[in-house]
């Protein structure tokens, strides 16, 4: 893609439109699964731009959310351009300044597009794990009593606090929501309640609507607590929700090689359907 017009340079609020234009016109782009839109994210650092003659012809972004962890939130390009030679211009970039600034980042994807896989691994990209999706009939959910001591209650803004530590100690930095994040689904949710006992706050869920129904997209409890039955008892009383409110089906996603929580879902009655979506990393950075 040899073209002395194209030049690289850092995405600015006022590309809004023509990165908005870029998104919703051209099938080649790629969108991380995000409580934040790709355009919501411009201005802040690691997101660029290809610019031909002042026209952008494509986009990636990559902001690091949490620290140290840098999601492929966007890859766009026009219709007209090469998808590996673009991907590498911008890539190039990217990879120099993010690396430059902090060895220790980590720049990872969950793909959906299979073309944007084979770019990724053309790259040097590596398979870390997959993304497994599963399905529950709220219907034939197991109705069971709550462990002896615990509560579950409606999440408020005061827990965001405490359920953004409970999230870090839950999944570790690399999965972990910042408290944005986890501010951006409280206001989100269709569905959000903690599990608490004497000690505190020890579980939480949030869940979102959708067209089929309903998708749990974040349960965590407490390390320390685990085991006692909180994470089925704050499903359970989301499907009792989704039942009284006449919604069916409800989706989760979780990690390939997280057997726990695999476990605890096929108890509950979900079923994997078939679909799953790669997480692919570059190979440096913190483990």
């Amino acid at each position: 893609m040899i073209n002395l017009n194209l030049k690289v340079r850092r995405a600015v609020i006022e590309d809004h439109n023509q990165i908005a234009n870029l998104i919703f016109y051209e099938a080649n782009t790629h969108r991380h699964l995000d409580w934040r839109s790709a355009l919501e994210w411009i201005g802040s650092r690691n997101y660029w731009v290809l610019e031909d003659n002042g026209r952008i012809a494509a986009a990636l972004a990559c902001p690091e959310d949490p620290r140290q962890i840098a999601w492929i939130r966007l890859f766009s390009y026009h219709q007209n351009l090469s998808g590996f030679e673009t991907w590498s211009v911008l890539w190039e970039t990217a990879r120099n300044e993010i690396l430059r600034a902090d060895p220790k980042v980590q720049v990872t994807a969950i793909v959906t597009k299979q073309w944007f896989q084979n770019i990724l691994i053309s790259s040097g990209f590596e398979l870390r794990q997959d993304i497994v999706l599963l399905q529950l009939d709220v219907k034939n959910a197991p109705h069971l009593a709550l462990p002896p001591g615990v509560q579950i209650r409606s999440m408020q803004a005061a827990d965001l606090p405490v359920v953004t530590k409970l999230d870090l100690a839950a999944f570790g930095e690399f999965w972990h929501n910042t408290y944005e994040s986890i501010e951006r689904a409280h206001a989100q949710a269709l569905y959000a309640t903690v599990a608490e006992d004497d000690s505190g706050l020890v579980g939480y869920q949030i869940s979102t609507g959708n067209p089929f129904g309903a998708h749990l997209a974040r349960l965590g409890v407490r390390p320390e607590a685990q085991g006692r039955g909180i994470g089925r008892s704050l499903v359970d009383d989301l499907t009792q929700y989704l039942i009284e409110n006449r919604i069916g089906k409800l989706s989760v996603n979780t990690q390939s090689d997280n057997d726990a929580s695999l476990s605890l879902y096929q108890k509950i009655g979900f079923v994997r359907t078939g679909e799953y979506f790669p997480v692919l990393v570059y190979p440096n950075g913190i483990s």
